[in-house]
């Protein structure tokens, strides 16, 4: 009985090993999302940080700029939609499709 723990505790081990390299290689794994025709371009890392943010100069209009801020909003939340199921998915290799709450 002990022998067949110390294995599980060793699995254990070795695949949260293997999930905190995987959230470090998550970490420098970009995704993009753009809104408003490619006017905004938002690249997310796979830590669900803005990494960066492109507003093409055509679409500043300073008469409207209600419109500008949606587009941004817009372009962050899908860029953030994105990096979710990178993560999702980079995650499910490491445990195997196991759903395992608090992992990301």
């Amino acid at each position: 009985m002990s022998q067949n723990m110390g294995k599980i505790m060793k699995q254990a081990q070795k695949m949260q090993e293997r999930m905190l390299r995987m959230q470090e290689e998550l970490a420098a794994k970009t995704v993009e999302a753009t809104s408003g025709g490619g006017m905004i371009t938002a690249v997310v890392n796979g830590k669900y940080e803005l990494v960066s943010l492109k507003i093409e100069r055509e679409v500043v209009d300073p008469e409207d700029i209600e419109m500008l801020q949606d587009l941004i909003v817009a372009a962050v939340n899908e860029g953030v939609r994105k990096s979710q199921e990178m993560a999702q998915e980079e995650m499910a290799k490491v445990t195997g499709g196991l759903n395992i709450p608090g992992l990301i």
